[in-house]
């Protein structure tokens, strides 16, 4: 069984940054994708950046710019670094990993993210 554990969140103020990170319980290698999802309250769960093994990305349009998705596979995680944020960013984000093997997907705990003055 697959384990990721977010890290990261917490308040900050409009325009500020936070970095998240989802440590994996294996390595990294052995997804094909790897992603960020956040859910507001009231809102759906969407999709905010995907990295695949090939190392290709995309971003939500309304990310695009200001985050960035990355890993570091010696220690099996991946990060979200969050900049200039803004209120509208609030959320729990939660992150996927897609097993390149059987293509099962799995989630995280999620991370509570507020911007807020």
């Amino acid at each position: 069984q697959v384990q990721l554990v977010e890290s990261g969140g917490g308040l900050v103020q409009p325009g500020g940054s936070l970095r998240l990170s989802c440590a994996a319980s294996r390595s990294i290698f052995s997804f094909y994708t790897m992603a960020w999802y956040r859910q507001a309250p009231g809102k759906q769960r969407e999709l905010v950046a995907r990295l695949t093994s090939g190392g290709s990305t995309n971003y939500a349009d309304s990310v695009k710019g200001r985050f960035t998705i990355s890993t570091d596979n010696a220690k099996n995680t991946v990060y979200l670094q969050m900049n200039s944020l803004k209120p509208e960013d609030t959320a729990v984000y939660y992150c996927k990993a897609e097993s390149a093997r059987t293509g099962l997907n799995y989630w995280g705990q999620g991370t509570q993210v507020t911007v807020s003055s």
